[in-house]
């Protein structure tokens, strides 16, 4: 096969059988590229949905057939699943396998995603110490979980450590929470509404000690040992480890390529220093000029979609042709029925306000605003950087649209970050 359209690459390999993979792999056909692709993956599995693994696929409601990720147009692939990428050449154009197989490329889509981050000392080699990130990991839980008659440890505040939480307290199992931020969800929500989100999971029963972290195990005997910072010692017959990701590009350490926390890319996706390479997904470090010139990684499973899209695009485009990628990011995650939504990029906002509602109720939409330089003070216009909504989805659809803009602040609204509120 051939490219149909003179100038457009010939054969586009996409490392990553991940969700942004899949989703470049779909837009490249849908756009008429007709030449050779090749999907590279190091897991068995075509693509599939990470999102369920710590929720529905534990629960029951989900069997791993439902999380495949189905195209819509013809993928005409060659698959190359299993497979260990060992190394990139983007003067040879040329990525390197075990064994020593090369294969050649005149478009490459990087879509590696990310794993696990492990902290010095697990001991990992346990059976009853897990991560969270592929099938297996969610079999493997899924069985520890079964045979579970104490208390679930569960290492980590993020969204895979309050998603497991929730998922066991749903199983009936006593579950505690351990994480070294004083608050759930900080990084996604802030400390003010990570504050809420905590309260929402004491009421469902889940154990939490946060602000300390763990400082060493103790595996010899019949139950887990986890002794934290604090000097408290805590038991449990399973425990799983979710403290964040690292981004996959160890790879690419002799690529010439920017690896410092993920592939740096610019605001087309087109990876720094190499014009026929594209990036995408959790992997990827890029400028969106909706949110100012920072790169910044996104590691969200709408983003993932729409930016393997966006890439795909603008391989095809090249460089000097292809559009900024410039999404506004969404999310959402339910935790002890309790849906948190948000959109935008909450945490570059420095005033957080309740907007609707209380937190109190459970029920609520906060804004995340940021003043312009030269604007502090009572009642001035603040940008919007992002909204988050606790169980109300309909009223974060009107607000919306405004994130990214300036917009007027009421000096009647209290200020979550203030002291005076927070004491």
């Amino acid at each position: 096969m051939t490219s149909a359209v003179p100038g457009r690459p010939e054969h586009i390999v996409v490392v990553g059988a991940s969700t942004a993979g899949h989703a470049a792999a779909e837009r490249l056909r849908e756009s008429g590229f007709t030449g050779q692709l090749t999907i590279v993956g190091q897991e068995r599995h075509h693509p599939y949905n990470r999102t369920p693994l710590s929720k529905q696929l534990l629960t029951g409601q989900y069997q791993a057939k439902d999380l495949a990720l189905h195209a819509y147009t013809p993928l005409q692939a060659t698959w190359r699943l299993g497979c260990r990428v060992l190394g990139l050449d983007t003067t040879r154009r040329v990525i390197t396998l075990d064994g020593a197989e090369e294969i050649g490329y005149d478009g490459l889509v990087i879509a590696t995603g990310v794993h696990p981050r492990v902290l010095p000392g697990t001991p990992m080699h346990h059976p009853r110490v897990h991560l969270l990130r592929s099938l297996e990991d969610a079999f493997e839980i899924d069985q520890a979980l079964g045979h579970s008659t104490s208390r679930v440890l569960v290492i980590g505040g993020g969204f895979i450590g309050c998603e497991l939480a929730s998922t066991c307290r749903a199983r009936g199992l006593d579950v505690t929470v351990i994480d070294a931020s004083a608050t759930l969800l900080t990084r996604a929500l802030g400390h003010e509404l990570g504050a809420v989100v905590g309260d929402v999971h004491r009421d469902a029963g889940v154990r939490l000690h946060l602000g300390t972290g763990v400082s060493g195990w103790d595996e010899s005997g019949r139950v887990l040992k986890v002794q934290l910072e604090d000097g408290e010692v805590l038991t449990g017959d399973t425990a799983v480890v979710g403290i964040g990701t690292v981004p996959r590009v160890e790879w690419l350490t002799s690529s010439g390529l920017d690896v410092t926390d993920g592939v740096l890319a610019d605001a087309t996706c087109h990876a720094v220093g190499a014009t026929d390479v594209v990036v995408a997904g959790d992997v990827a470090r890029w400028p969106n000029p909706l949110f100012g010139p920072t790169p910044r990684r996104v590691e969200h499973w709408i983003n993932a979609i729409e930016m393997g899209q966006a890439a795909a695009d603008s391989l095809l485009a090249g460089a000097e042709a292809a559009r900024p990628f410039t999404p506004v990011p969404r999310f959402w995650s339910e935790q002890h029925g309790v849906k948190i939504q948000s959109v935008g990029m909450p945490t570059l906002g420095s005033h957080v306000r309740v907007l609707e509602g209380s937190a109190q109720s459970r029920q609520l939409i906060a804004s995340y605003t940021e003043p312009e330089p030269g604007t502090h003070g009572p009642g001035q216009p603040e940008r919007l950087m992002g909204l988050v909504a606790l169980d109300n989805a309909a009223r974060l659809l009107d607000y919306a649209p405004l994130v990214g803009s300036m917009i007027a602040t009421d000096p009647s609204v209290p200020n979550l970050t203030t002291p005076a509120h927070t004491a």
